[in-house]
């Protein structure tokens, strides 16, 4: 294993600019004080959280929404780390006892907690409480609980193959993780504002948009997130490893591979996709909601990018230097621990 690897530019080319939110402070400040008041994390859990700069993400994601539906994102990209931090080192078992409290809490968000529960049970709770009082859409509600609960039945999936060490193929790999990195119950928060029409939402042409721009937000999050999970062995969900593993490719060799994939990708969503879903045409005031939204799904990218290396989830305090110089130096294994609770 080399001592240092070398990050490809994949972003270099995308079109779309950093945005922020012009929310951002106020915004992110009610949304971390939300987050911070369950108590999900002991004191140094805590710290490590924080310094993530997650409403950093969440402003970057969601730059065009009224203060009102930027807080329900900022208040879901919260949701989805604590998630993130609580479960990934739980069996299948306890995965989906969370799973099924938090799904729960979505369908029933009147309903008070029971008592010894995952705090992610209230904390889905009041996010989706929160989420209802600010949109009154009846298409973002339906569509968002749909994909939560996919989101739900693709982590239990996930955390199932850490517990029989699954080694899965690149596709059998794509097919999960599309759902688990969260990209979909992201995507519709932008439809807070609106009632995009199921037809238009199940073109044919969109949904090979919206999965191509997932896959990219994939290859770059497993390319900076893979130095922190090889190093406590948690790397078998993530696409390096697996093309390492299935391709017989050394770790440059594999990162040459990622960007070999995402180039296609974005070739195919300039020159392809985007194009094509620009040309449908339903009526004025849908095709003016399709515009947005498709905007708002191209943004994410970029987001996702630049917030891989401008917080200190990935890289620490090396992010800035990384992000311009793509040498990053290959952490030592040492043993992952449970979450500080």
């Amino acid at each position: 294993m080399p001592q240092t690897i070398r990050l490809p530019e994949t972003m270099a080319n995308w079109p779309l600019p950093r945005r922020l939110n012009p929310h951002y402070a106020a915004v992110v400040e009610q949304s971390a004080e939300w987050i911070s008041s369950f108590g999900a994390f002991g004191p140094k859990a805590q710290l490590a959280f924080d310094k993530c700069n997650i409403g950093l993400l969440a402003t970057m994601s969601y730059p065009t929404l009224s203060k009102e539906h930027y807080r329900i994102g900022c208040d879901l990209m919260n949701l989805f780390f604590v998630w993130d931090d609580h479960t990934d080192p739980l069996s299948a078992a306890e995965v989906r006892a969370i799973a099924d409290c938090s799904l729960d809490a979505i369908h029933n968000p009147d309903k008070e907690r029971p008592e010894g529960e995952s705090v992610i049970g209230e904390i889905t709770r009041q996010f989706w409480v929160n989420a209802l009082a600010s949109s009154t859409s009846e298409t973002f509600q339906r569509r968002f609980k749909y994909k939560w609960e996919e989101f739900l039945r693709a982590v239990i999936e996930q955390a199932e193959d850490r517990d029989s060490d699954r080694c899965r193929t690149v596709e059998e790999y794509l097919s999960v993780r599309r759902l688990t990195i969260g990209a979909e119950p992201s995507y519709a928060v932008a439809e807070a504002s609106m009632d995009l029409p199921q037809e238009v939402f199940d073109n044919p042409l969109l949904v090979a948009l919206r999965r191509d721009v997932t896959d990219l937000i994939i290859l770059d999050n497993d390319m900076s997130s893979y130095n922190k999970e090889q190093a406590v062995g948690d790397d078998h969900h993530n696409i390096i490893t697996i093309v390492m593993r299935q391709k017989g490719y050394n770790l440059q060799e594999a990162l040459g591979w990622l960007a070999a994939e995402h180039k296609v990708r974005e070739d195919r969503i300039l020159t392809t996709s985007w194009p094509q879903v620009a040309a449908l045409k339903f009526s004025p005031d849908v095709d003016e909601l399709l515009k947005y939204y498709v905007d708002h799904v191209l943004n994410w990218p970029r987001a996702n990018d630049s917030w891989n290396f401008e917080s200190g989830r990935y890289f620490g305090s090396e992010g800035l230097r990384i992000q311009k110089e793509r040498v990053v130096k290959l952490l030592p294994k040492r043993q992952p621990a449970r979450v500080d609770m």
